[in-house]
This record gives structure tokens, sequence and C-alpha cells, in this order.
């Protein structure tokens, strides 16, 4: 006997969280992570450096799936513009043009309000992370003040 999905969520109990549900939180722990990695690759784009830039191909593929997962309009023509902006990408990459990777990528990281120069974080700030869940937890946001 096949299940449906109608079946499937008949089987959950009362009051379950929605699997598929989306939250803030998934979206700043992909957005913490993934646009980290991304702008890490600030000076290799400005070195021309497309081998860098390609090896990094699933942060862009990521960031963008994590970062636009909200269901609101304004979401979903934020991920258009960033996957048209990634593709932009690596087709400079692929041609090898460096003006063009500079241009695609400051595009980029604009349109998805990426902070390429961020401050570094001082453990005399307090505590950067406060579980293994944080998305800040093994990166370098995520500093603990130890005595």
């Amino acid at each position: 006997q096949s299940q449906t999905a109608e079946d499937d969520l008949e089987l959950q109990p009362a009051g379950a969280p929605d699997p598929a549900a989306v939250s803030t939180a998934t979206v700043a722990r992909s957005r913490g992570i993934y646009g980290g990695r991304i702008a890490a690759l600030s000076g290799a784009v400005s070195k021309g450096d497309f081998a860098a830039v390609a090896d990094e191909k699933n942060a862009f593929i990521l960031f963008n799936s994590g970062a636009y997962q909200l269901k609101t309009p304004a979401a979903k023509a934020a991920k258009a513009v960033a996957q048209e902006g990634t593709a932009d990408i690596f087709a400079a990459v692929d041609a090898k043009d460096a003006g063009k990777l500079k241009a695609a990528y400051a595009a980029y990281t604009k349109n998805a309000g990426i902070d390429l120069s961020p401050g570094k974080e001082s453990v005399m700030g307090g505590q950067g992370f406060g579980s293994d869940y944080d998305w800040k937890n093994r990166t370098p946001k995520g500093t603990v003040y130890q005595r």
C-alpha cells in the first residue's frame, strides 16, 4: 500500500512542527556560513584566481538556496537576482575574464548584502555563540572569552 503526502500529514501528532518550516534562524545560518565563504573570496576575485572561485561554487548554490528560502514575493525575487548573479560569476570564470568576474562578484555581494570587510570579533565582546547549533560555532565569528 502506498502512502501519500496527505497520509503523512495525518500521521503527525497534533502540535508537531512542520518538517519543512523555515525560520529566520535557518536563513541567518545560511547567510552567515555561506555568505562568509563568499566574502572570503574577495581576495581571489581581485587577483583573478578563477580556480579558487570555481572551488567555492557550492557556497553560492547553498547561499542562494538557504538565504532566500522564505516564501515571500520579495525573497523569491531576490533569489532570482542571486541566481542570475551566480550565473554571471561562473560565466566569467569559464571565460577566464577577470574584469567581468570582478564586476559580477561586486554586483552579487551588493545585491545579497554580503559584508566584504567584517570587523574582527573580539573575545572581550562576550560569547560569540550559544550552542553547537548556533551558526557562528566553528567559524571566525564564534569567539569565546576564556580566562
